[in-house]
């Protein structure tokens, strides 16, 4: 069998096949980064449509963030309390390094602090306060955060993550655990910069909310599917050709082989 294969010609198409595999796998690979891509748009896409809702109505302080929190378009009304705000550090948004802007809303009907990320700033000078008075925010839902180290050291009124739980010693009071992404506020404070390049700006920009987790494009699953099985297809013809041309080249030698005389069979002796 050796031999039958380190012939020139299989040993060429050995060559071929395994350039061509390579090269359906890639595919199958990219086809799944797609059905990926695919998954999470959609799922970016269906938070979008989903009406605004009151977030009395869907979540209330000491429970557990709702299974299909994140990304969801929520409505609170309630007061900055302006005194506590912190910058969140290591954040980046369009390529500039900066902090998030986090500010506790004293929810109106539970009385509870519900974190809101007013938005993005390059430099900590750059944060403005908070508004005073009562304002509507609408924003998009997302989870605590993790502990996480800073990079550097962190001076007064800073922290690194939105970590629930290290913001909750230092606020005191009932907290949500998750945070907003605000998206607008009622009324306008005037403090977010106009849409343009965060470098060209040192004031607040809106912070855009992460996509929602999201599952698999079944059309692009398939496709990466059908690229593995034809990678698959080359290597069994392959090894099916060297098979076949092996048992060829082993059948003379077979056909030599002395066989029983049938002629005389049955003839007396």
């Amino acid at each position: 069998m050796l031999r039958t294969i380190a012939r020139p010609r299989w040993l060429g198409l050995l060559v071929l096949g395994a350039v061509l595999v390579l090269a359906f796998v890639q595919l199958g690979r990219w086809q799944l980064g797609v059905a990926r891509e695919d998954g999470q748009r959609e799922a970016a896409e269906a938070a979008r449509a989903r009406p605004i809702e009151d977030l009395t109505a869907v979540w209330a302080p000491h429970t557990q963030f709702p299974a299909d929190g994140s990304g969801r378009a929520l409505r609170a009304t309630g007061g900055y309390d302006a005194p506590l705000q912190v910058l969140v550090a290591d954040r980046r948004l369009d390529g500039v390094d900066g902090w998030w802007v986090l500010v506790p809303l004293v929810v109106d009907a539970t009385g509870a602090r519900m974190p809101v990320v007013r938005g993005f700033v390059p430099t900590p000078s750059a944060a403005p306060p908070a508004p005073a008075g009562s304002v509507t925010v609408v924003g998009a839902l997302a989870p605590a955060e993790s502990p996480r180290a800073p990079r550097t050291a962190l001076g007064e009124g800073q922290v690194a993550a939105v970590d629930v739980p290290a913001l909750l010693n230092v606020w005191g009071g009932d907290v949500y655990n998750g945070f907003l992404f605000a998206q607008s506020e009622q009324p306008d404070p005037g403090d977010v910069a106009a849409a343009g390049p965060v470098a060209d700006s040192p004031a607040l920009h809106r912070v855009p909310p992460p996509r929602p987790p999201g599952g698999l494009s079944a059309r692009n699953v398939a496709y990466a599917i059908q690229w593995w099985v034809f990678a698959a297809f080359v290597g069994w013809m392959w090894w099916r050709m060297v098979r076949d041309d092996h048992r060829r080249s082993r059948s003379p030698a077979l056909a030599e082989a002395p066989s029983p005389d049938t002629s005389t069979a049955g003839a007396p002796s």
